[in-house]
């Protein structure tokens, strides 16, 4: 099994909503967390995955969602972080 862990430096005030959005939008599987004591502003996705195959099958199957218009009412996650990197763990 890997585990796979996006980490996002949010913008002052947005981590809140940040880890909302992304709430929202994961699936059953992934945890949605936020850093208590390091880094401010700190949101972590983390989804588990049978081995490097699935997790590239479902990248493969996200780049071909055909993306929304922006709605101008509401911000992009793009919009609310500054910064974020991609960990990926084998789990003994």
């Amino acid at each position: 099994m890997i585990t796979v862990r996006e980490v996002f430096i949010a913008r002052p005030g947005m981590a809140s909503k940040l880890a909302a959005m992304f709430k929202a939008e994961m699936g059953e599987g992934s945890r949605v967390m936020t850093d208590m004591t390091g880094m401010f502003n700190k949101v972590v996705v983390e989804t588990n995955y049978e081995d490097m195959a699935a997790f590239d099958k479902e990248m493969q199957e996200y780049m071909k969602q055909p993306k929304a218009a922006p709605d101008p009412s509401k911000p992009s996650h793009t919009d609310m972080y500054t910064e974020g990197k991609r960990e990926i763990f084998r789990v003994w």
